[in-house]
Parts: structure tokens; sequence; C-alpha cells
């Protein structure tokens, strides 16, 4: 039987981020940009949009989508009273909305928040200057890299991924990978309003299908890969790969670089209708910029980048592995892509230190001469992979592997995984995630029966809550072993039955190998986790 869960406070809901000044739209130009049936009065003046009645500032259009237990323009009373001046919703909606409130009826809220939000918050395509990364596995990764190496030619710069958003230095965590349309509008205008000149953003295939990025246009899109993922929503790798595509179209990029590490990289080039440049780490194919693995060790990788012309960088990044050479070779390529020299950043990333640690992403919080610990948000098939991989390359001694499965998931890929998991680790300890409305025992099982079935004679461990199973991990290694914990990365909650709890794997992690008598890494004051 699993141990109980240890009782833990309700994780705090991310922070809304808005700009401190916004030029009043009339709702009846709003109405018009959205083809939307205005009832009542028009010149109601509007200075933000929301979704969620209680995060209402005088001024707003509160929107009501129809929502799966109930609509939303049902809470439109509440969103009036904390100063809402008028509301988007459908036609349903409309009948929730106290008289006399003006409203704007259209026949999708979804489909029409972006083009709202972008005329609010005063969307232009030059300032910042956006980059878009979408993939399966990466793209976290390659907005971090293409920040930091932004911030190292001396730019003001944002970011906006499933770990963290940024402004100008200003950290705070994120909600969902890629904000709703309103929330993203108002983070784009935060980021002008703080001087921003590059704004580094993740597109989930979710975002571009749900309209996240509607009224959004990046200066330049990058592709990473496409593996295994999501198909709880798409069904196939045909749907999800369609998803993805919108993004490399002039309505949503002007230009775009594209690796071909993946099948679907070529497939992106073909379909795309804005001017692609392509990037590869692997030798077997051809490509406008190579990326090449110098060396890796257990505080970062060393990596060789070479232009379309020639000229060639080396650089030093503080993550593991050969994919995020990748990574860091498609943010260069995608800034060079915007304008910026080739020659100043070669110059920019002559230090070693000038690109800052990615939080969560195979990040080791050990310190030297204890067993490393890596922290990893990966959790898929692909991403076991190539993390496994990069975590053997740096290891003398075992490598033993965490991880558990998210419930209500893609349970498709869980096999996948855990067949990932066993055959490239030397023991193998299965745990839970975020459980959400599944038995985590059931999925520990299943996890369990796939992983045996792959390697029949695997150490493996079976063992709950989170905090129990990196303790067994720990108690089991030597200074020369490394631990992979894939799945909780940056995460500082996890959810079980609808609730998401505050939790840290990197602080269990920390106290877990203190407990055992070794040594932790610990983030200084600066640090943004």
């Amino acid at each position: 039987m699993p141990d109980p869960e240890p009782p833990v406070e309700i994780a705090p809901a991310p922070p809304v981020v808005r700009p401190e000044r916004v030029a009043p739209r009339r709702l009846a130009e709003l109405g018009t940009a959205a083809g939307a049936e205005l009832r009542g009065d028009g010149e109601a003046l509007v200075t933000g949009v929301t979704l969620d009645s209680r995060a209402v500032r005088p001024g707003d259009l509160f929107v009501g989508m129809p929502g799966r237990n109930a609509h939303g323009a049902a809470f439109a009373g509440t969103a009036v009273a904390a100063g809402a001046v008028a509301v988007l919703t459908d036609a349903a909606g409309a009948e929730h909305v106290p008289a006399g409130v003006p409203v704007l009826v259209v026949g999708s809220p979804r489909d029409t928040l972006g083009a709202v939000s972008a005329l609010v918050y005063g969307f232009r395509p030059d300032a910042p200057q956006l980059f878009g990364v979408t993939g399966t596995n990466g793209k976290t990764s390659t907005v971090h890299l293409l920040e930091g190496i932004a911030a190292a030619l001396g730019e003001t710069t944002g970011l906006s991924s499933t770990a963290e958003r940024h402004i100008a230095g200003e950290v705070v965590v994120s909600g969902l990978t890629t904000p709703e349309a309103n929330d993203m509008h108002a983070l784009i205008a935060a980021m002008r309003e703080a001087g921003v000149t590059a704004g580094a953003i993740e597109v989930s295939a979710q975002a571009l299908e749900r309209h996240r990025v509607d009224g959004v246009r990046f200066t330049v899109a990058g592709f990473t890969n496409l593996s295994h993922d999501h198909l709880d929503d798409y069904g196939d790798m045909e749907s999800y790969f369609a998803q993805k595509l919108p993004l490399f179209t002039p309505e949503r990029a002007g230009r775009a670089i594209v690796s071909l590490d993946s099948p679907y990289g070529a497939r992106v080039v073909e379909r795309a209708t804005i001017p692609v440049e392509t990037i590869a780490s692997r030798d077997d194919v051809a490509a406008d910029w190579r990326v090449r693995t110098l060396e890796v060790s257990r505080q970062g990788t060393r990596l060789e980048l070479t232009a379309p012309d020639g000229e060639a960088l080396t650089a030093f990044i503080p993550v593991i592995g050969e994919h995020h050479a990748a990574n860091a070779g498609l943010a260069i390529a995608m800034l060079v892509a915007a304008g910026r020299p080739f020659a100043a950043i070669r110059a920019a990333l002559a230090d070693d230190a000038a690109i800052p640690p990615m939080p969560g992403r195979t990040e080791n919080v050990a310190a030297p001469g204890s067993p490393a610990v890596f922290v990893d948000f990966g959790h898929s098939p692909d991403a076991f992979a190539k993390t496994l991989a990069a975590v053997r390359a740096v290891t003398s001694g075992k490598v033993i592997m965490v991880f558990g499965a998210d419930g209500d998931r893609d349970s498709l890929k869980r096999p996948d995984m855990a067949r990932e998991a066993v055959t490239r680790s030397d023991v193998l300890v299965v745990t839970d995630h975020h459980p959400r409305f599944e038995d985590p025992a059931s999925i520990r099982a299943a996890l369990a029966a796939a992983a045996l079935a792959a390697r029949p004679d695997a150490e493996l461990h079976v063992v709950s809550p989170p905090p129990r199973a990196i303790r067994v991990a720990v108690s089991l290694a030597a200074a020369e072993d490394s631990i992979l914990w894939a799945g909780p990365g940056h995460q500082n909650y996890r959810e079980i039955r609808g609730v998401k709890t505050a939790y840290s794997a990197r602080e269990e992690a920390r106290q877990a190998l203190e407990e055992h008598g070794w040594q932790a890494r610990r983030p200084g004051p600066s640090a943004s986790h």
C-alpha cells in the first residue's frame, strides 16, 4: 500500500501580468473588430480583458465562454460588480448578463478573443520583437536559451514558457504553457512598457488550436522536433503535426528556423508559407545551419555552431546533452534571422557564464562530490531517451531513474516511457507525478508492468509518495552515480483530485541528499526559483 500523502498547503495561483497604462478603446470599436452584435451602449471605454471574474479590474471587458460544467457568463454579475464595463459572450451567455450591461454577442468568444485583446492592448509586431518556438520537446529550453543569449547581447528581454514569465528581469510563475490570448497580449504589452526588445515565447499545439496566440505575429518562428505526445488530445501523430503548421504562415510569423533532427522538420519546411532556414545536429541530413557537440560534463555542454556562410562559434550552455546543444543552435539561428549579428553573438558567448541556468531542465541540485541529481521536466518517451543518454554520458557509475506519469493525460505513451526508462537506466524507481483524478496505484502498476516486460531482470522499486521515492533513490547512490528525476522539473505543485498542492521536487531532492550525508547545490539569493 502506498504511504498516505502528507498534508500540504494549496499552491498559489500564478499572478496576472498586465501593463500599467492602456489607452481606452470604445466598446463599439471592439465590436466591429470582433464582428459582434452590440447590445447596449457602445461608448463604454475598455482598458483590459479578462476571462476570470476574480481577476476583474475597473474598465475590463469580461469574456464569458461556454465551459464543460457551466457557462462563464454566469459570473458576469460578479464581474460587473468588480468593475467590468461590458461583457463579450455568445448568445447563450448573453442570457446571464445583468440588464443594462453592454454586451458584445459573437458566435465563438474564444475565436474572437485574440483580435479583441490585440486591439485593447495595442499589439505591435515590432515592439518587442517576438520569437515563437513550437515542437514536442525543447520548447522551454530553447526560449530560455534564446532569452539568455539576447541578454548577453545587452538587450532587455522577456519570456513566456511552461516554467516562468519574465519581463525585464521580473520573474513570475507560469500557469498554462501558453497563456490565454487576453493574458498573452497583456504580457506582451507589459514587455513593451518595460522596454523589452526581445521576447521569447513557447507556443504549444494547444495554443495554436485554441487561439491563444491569435493576434500575435512573431518576428521568427522556430521548430524543435515532433514525437509521441498529446495523443489524448489529437488522436494520432498526423493530427498533432497539423496543429503545429499554422505557426509557419504569414499571419503568424515573418520567417522561420526549422530543425531537421526529427523527420517532421522536413515536412514543416515543405508546408511552410514563409521564408525558412534549416538547422541540424545530425550528420545524415543537409541543413543551412550545423550544430556539433564538442564536450559534455556534469556542469554543461560545449557546442559549435556553423552558419550558412561558413562562419562558426563555440558556446557553453549550463545544461547537459546533445539535444540541448541543438536547442541552443536553434536559438542563435533565430536571433540571427531577426537581425542580430552573428559576430556579436560569438563575442557575447565567449564567456562560459554568459547563459544562466534553466529552471528544471536537467538541473543538477547536487554539489560537487555528491551523486548528481538531475531534476527534469521531460515527460515523453523521446525526452526520456535523450535525457538518459545525456546523463549516461556524464556518469561513471550507475544511472538511477525516478519517474511517474500524469493522470488523465495521454496513457498511450506510458508503456513507451517505461520502456525507455528501464532500458536506459541501471536502477528504476517508479513513483507518482500528477495523478489528478486517476488512481495513482494503477498508474504505478501499469508503468512497472511495462518496464518489467521490456527488461524482466531490472532492478525496479515502486515507491509512493514522491518524497519517499527520491530518498530511496539517494539511498541507493554512490558519489560516482547519477539520479535523473523526470517529470516534475520546475513545477511548484502536484495536482491530486483537482487540487494543486505546493510541492518542489528540487527542494525534496536537496533535502534527500543532505539527509543521507551528501551536499546539495542551493540557489543564491538572486535565483529565480
